[in-house]
């Protein structure tokens, strides 16, 4: 198989999931070129490198340096699934919405805006850990050099593409080597400690999937280094818990802030009782608030 074909729900906006995954130029884990993306994932032992574009009704895939199975087919459309957040039913978040003061506009300026995510927990919850107390121009640096330095890399016509760095590969190194990348001491030593507790079978995507949020919180934040912040992050962006809510999040109250327009940033207990309306719906309220800015 060379090619298929992925028909997306109504409410999805090609344009949108672009424009977040060409946020920084030095993202290594795919590419967007003009309208086209591009990405390697392993599959079965296997990196497969595939391409999405969109025909105005369909996602069209294109394999481009092997020929896959339907097993595989199967395995990478249901990673795209994930990774562009295909199957969450949006209708009621846009209801809930649409009586909302903060979020009516928002929806209507981002239609189909959907949570583009990380299917590798691992990976999620390290790139959550990397951009801690920094810009995001600075954890996309540590996180090209990490990648470049760690991961595999498969070439292609003359490109690179990149896988990111495995549990089992991390656990092994030392504080110094990410020291050496500009990690922080704190985010060097969390970094190996996250990665040796995946590569010893503490935490795994297995283990949380199909948790209530509240126990997967808990078993990933018996890890140190997985706050709270962190542990919803992750379980947003990898599970799309639609209830998880990273209520410390900077982004969040700069956002409330700007749309009630107020002179000072709201207090976390403003920020509880502003998402007391959005219940059920945390992490998409969230996204659309982090879209404003």
């Amino acid at each position: 198989m060379k090619s298929l074909r992925i028909p997306p729900p109504q409410e999805f906006s090609y344009d949108l999931a672009l424009a977040f995954l060409k946020r920084s130029p030095r993202e290594l884990l795919h590419k967007v070129i003009d309208d086209r993306i591009e990405k390697a994932v392993r599959i079965d032992g296997v990196v497969v490198i595939f391409s999405i574009t969109y025909d105005g009704q369909d996602l069209v895939v294109d394999f481009l340096n092997t020929k896959v199975n339907v097993a595989q087919a199967t395995e990478v459309v249901k990673y795209i699934r994930e990774w562009l957040d295909l199957d969450t039913d949006l209708k009621p978040f846009y209801a809930m919405s649409e009586k909302d003061k903060l979020l009516k506009s928002l929806v209507t300026d981002f239609y189909g805006y959907r949570i583009v995510g990380q299917p590798d927990l691992f990976e999620s919850i390290v790139w959550a850990v990397l951009g801690q107390q920094i810009n995001l121009a600075f954890a996309y640096t540590l996180k090209q050099k990490f990648v470049e330095r760690f991961g595999e890399t498969v070439t292609l016509k003359e490109e690179n593409y990149y896988l990111f760095p495995t549990p089992a590969v991390v656990a092994e190194l030392t504080t110094e080597e990410l020291l050496q990348l500009q990690f922080s001491r704190q985010k060097a030593a969390y970094t190996i400690n996250i990665a040796k507790a995946f590569n010893e079978g503490i935490v795994s995507k297995d283990k949380l999937t199909g948790l209530p949020l509240k126990n997967a919180k808990e078993l990933l934040m018996q890890i140190k280094g997985i706050g709270n912040w962190t542990a919803n992050y992750a379980l947003m962006k990898t599970f799309r818990h639609a209830d998880a809510f990273p209520l410390e999040d900077a982004g969040i109250h700069n956002a409330i802030k700007k749309l009630k327009k107020l002179t000072r940033k709201p207090s976390l207990e403003e920020v509880r009782k502003v998402f007391k309306k959005y219940k059920g719906w945390e992490a998409y309220a969230t996204l659309y608030l982090w879209k404003s800015l």
